[in-house]
């Protein structure tokens, strides 16, 4: 039964992954510098780690927005949100993860009663704004600079191509990870008030019970990112604006930092011991600065490189999302409720006085931990397969590839 309630989070992390793949790799397959076969590959097992390793800072600051203090309510305000972003990306429009959870949350406070925490609100609101900006001025800077670079260095254009490749593939990865651990809170955020899961203990290391969420969740990012991300991946990588090589680069590495900063609670600490003021831990829209970092870019180089029809249809998407989540989140818990009967929240005031029955749905204790300890098991004898069948296809490419260029040299001669 919990894994069923568990079913809307993980449908919001698949759709996650299909539509947020464009943030990481969109720009380096739309440059046709990275394959998508390969560009898949590199995100899901990235945007794992980023979620188990790094993904708790953000997860505190929705819970402040909101506490979904019931099972029932944390289903229904992930299969509302779930269902916003996998329309949005049926559409093929890169929609905010951030902004349809945020608007869904809402939703479940007007239900319930409880009242939205206006400061964690204008929090995460500004970092509606603030990020395509900041997006933007980091993809200006860095692409400045790597153009120096490449005017300076003498590099020729064969081995800088080259090394633009490898440098997509290790941003991407980085831009992977960062996405996984600043927008898992979106995807497991509303129901680490509602389960309370055994720590797994696996000798090396151990995952709390928020983690083995975060890993539940980075696994349907994951799948959603290999099944079901091309569309998004090729309107965001082409069609806003033709990218070049160098661009494309700068555009994932831009994106990158900025989700990475505000996901990383050592980098907010090292502020406060500067005596500067804390960095927010603010889920970030991932496909708002991915656009504002396309943006700058073609500001730069020139306005009329801009797809100004795209942009707008993307801008009333991110309009239409919290308001649409928000109005699907509050019937659906009308519905959950009054036609299953299902609890799906209190008001936190009355949490203390309601029956027994109404606090067993806040705090769940489930044998769902021995299943992650066997999935964590699978995923390493999955992962060590794969690794070793990759890199028998690569050297069996590699050596059609030499015998070829031989045969070519010996018919020449």
């Amino acid at each position: 039964m919990i894994l069923f309630f568990l079913t809307s989070g993980l449908f919001l992390g698949w759709s996650l992954g299909a539509n947020d793949a464009s943030n990481i790799f969109g720009s380096a397959v739309g440059s046709r510098m990275v394959s998508f076969r390969k560009a898949a590959v590199i995100a899901s097992l990235f945007v794992i780690l980023g979620a188990v390793l790094q993904g708790t800072g953000t997860s505190s600051t929705l819970g402040r927005l909101g506490s979904v203090n019931a099972i029932g309510g944390s289903f229904t305000v992930a299969l509302a949100a779930a269902v916003t972003v996998y329309l949005m990306t049926k559409f093929a429009l890169p929609v905010s993860t951030t902004q349809a959870i945020v608007g869904a949350i809402i939703g479940w406070n007007l239900f319930t009663g409880n009242q939205t925490d206006g400061k964690t609100l204008s929090q995460i609101v500004s970092t509606w704004i603030a990020g395509p900006i900041i997006g933007a001025i980091f993809a200006i800077l860095l692409y400045i600079l790597i153009k120096k670079i490449k005017r300076t260095a003498r590099i020729h254009i064969v081995r800088f191509e080259s090394y633009i490749k490898t440098g997509l593939i290790i941003v991407g990865a980085f831009g992977a990870y960062s996405l996984g651990a600043n927008n898992i809170a979106n995807v497991m955020g509303v129901f680490i008030p509602a389960f309370n899961l055994h720590e797994i203990n696996m000798g090396l290391f151990s995952l709390s019970s928020a983690q083995q969420l975060f890993l539940l969740g980075g696994l349907a990012i994951a799948a959603g990112i290999i099944t079901y991300s091309r569309k998004v991946i090729e309107t965001v990588g082409s069609n806003i604006m033709e990218l070049s090589s160098e661009a494309a680069l700068v555009v994932v590495l831009a994106q990158a930092l900025v989700l990475f900063i505000f996901s990383s609670s050592w980098l907010s600490s090292v502020f406060v011991k500067l005596g500067i003021p804390p960095i927010p831990m603010v889920p970030v829209s991932a496909s708002q600065v991915i656009i504002g970092s396309v943006i700058g870019i073609g500001l730069y180089k020139g306005v009329r490189n801009i797809n100004f029809r795209l942009l707008g249809e993307i801008a009333a998407g991110w309009l239409a999302t919290p308001l649409f989540s928000g109005i699907l989140a509050f019937f659906s818990l009308f519905f959950i409720k009054n036609i299953f009967g299902v609890s799906v929240g209190v008001k936190v005031e009355e949490t203390l006085t309601e029956s027994p029955r109404e606090i067993e749905a806040v705090v769940i204790d489930s044998n769902l931990s021995g299943v992650v300890q066997y999935l964590l098991m699978g995923l390493v004898v999955a992962g060590i397969f794969v690794i070793l069948v990759y890199y028998s296809l690569e050297r069996k490419k590699k050596l059609e590839l030499q015998k070829s260029e031989e045969k070519f040299w010996k018919n020449i001669k």
